[in-house]
């Protein structure tokens, strides 16, 4: 039996943190372009109520996003043990491309997988690398299309990066710019024989856009006159959070039925860093779905405190620090049951089974 497993993690944290109080001294407007009214510790403290974050990390000037997820994948390979010039794709997922510190203009050609390609200085011209921008499900998307390859015969090895620098595309006026972070999350992931069913096992992904597209957008800042020219993240938080909690439940559900596994085998739920309320609600949905009123103890590892959203990163980064001991409340253990699954801009939701392999 040919399984896809994960054979390598690596990460990279920006050092740089940025603290709820490093937001006392902004001015926060409406969509509306009115300032709010509530004062700045008023406002800071309801966003750390509803999502966790007490703090988060900034890229430095001289980095880019190829620059974090290079030396994410370069701690990927070694961790796997690997020659990186036996890769057959390298794919990254980001949303907003390079963006210089000094200029906050996104920029995506020559492709990030290719400038990472060339910044970790692999040569083999069949290691095929291309972007997959696809929201904050990106690197599960990537994952997803890896595993078509290397199931399929036509490739052995993968590097699968999730990035993103969007400290560089929030709106200093808005508030829900205090939410979002940078960093670089990696897996290697490997073709392997087995006698068992191990490594990922079902996957599913829906994009609702007709209703939804606008939910997390690019758009103008809050306050009028600033950067007209200049787009930022934007999103609908209300509706964002109503959609997710309709919706992704249910697709998680039958990935666990697709994989043959019952609710009470799943061992952790990986879920995309972006708000800790909504992902609470989101798990306890799903297992609402199988009839249990409780959802198991520490089922659902958490970095928001301290790493905020940082998007399609969020996931790889978070696995890395468990399997590496680095998040001790949580462990990860051969034939362990996980769910990976993510929630973002398209509106997209994808999610994935995976079975721990024996060592």
């Amino acid at each position: 039996m040919r399984n896809v497993i994960i054979s390598g993690t690596g990460r990279y944290i920006p050092e740089k943190v940025v603290k709820n109080e490093d937001f006392l001294q902004n001015e926060f407007y409406g969509e509306d372009g009115l300032k709010l009214e509530k004062d700045n510790e008023e406002i800071i403290e309801k966003l750390k109520q509803i999502t966790g974050i007490s703090e988060r990390r900034y890229a430095d000037k001289e980095h880019v996003l190829s620059d974090l997820a290079a030396i994410a994948g370069e701690k990927a390979v070694k961790d796997a043990g690997i020659d990186a010039e036996d890769l057959d794709y390298i794919i990254v997922a980001h949303n907003a491309g390079d963006i210089p510190y000094d200029n906050r203009q996104m920029d995506i050609l020559p492709p990030i997988a290719s400038r990472v390609k060339a910044k970790m200085k692999i040569k083999n011209p069949y290691a095929v690398a291309y972007d997959v921008p696809f929201g904050c499900p990106g690197w599960i998307e990537g994952v997803i299309q890896a595993s078509y390859y290397l199931k399929s015969g036509d490739a052995s090895k993968a590097l699968v990066i999730g990035g993103e620098t969007l400290s560089r595309i929030i709106d200093p006026y808005d508030r829900d710019g205090m939410i979002f972070s940078d960093g670089a999350g990696a897996v290697i992931l490997e073709a392997v024989e087995s006698t068992v069913q191990e490594g990922l096992i079902a996957h599913k992904t829906r994009t609702d856009a007709v209703d939804y597209v606008d939910l997390l957008s690019m758009g103008p800042s809050n306050k009028e006159g600033y950067s007209e020219k200049g787009k930022f993240i934007k999103m609908n938080g209300r509706k964002l959070y109503e959609y997710a909690l309709n919706n992704v439940p249910p697709l998680v559900r039958d990935v666990i039925d697709n994989s043959g596994m019952k609710a009470s085998d799943i061992k952790k739920i990986l879920i995309h860093q972006a708000n800790e309320k909504m992902d609470e609600a989101m798990v306890k949905r799903v297992f609402k779905l199988y009839g249990e009123r409780k959802v198991p103890e520490n089922i659902m590892p958490l970095t928001l405190d301290w790493l905020g959203n940082n998007s399609v990163a969020t996931i790889p980064i978070m696995y890395d620090l468990i399997l590496k001991g680095e998040m001790p409340e949580h462990q990860i253990n051969p034939e362990d049951a996980l769910i990976f699954v993510s929630v973002g801009a398209g509106m997209n939701i994808n999610a994935f089974s995976y079975r721990v392999p024996k060592k």
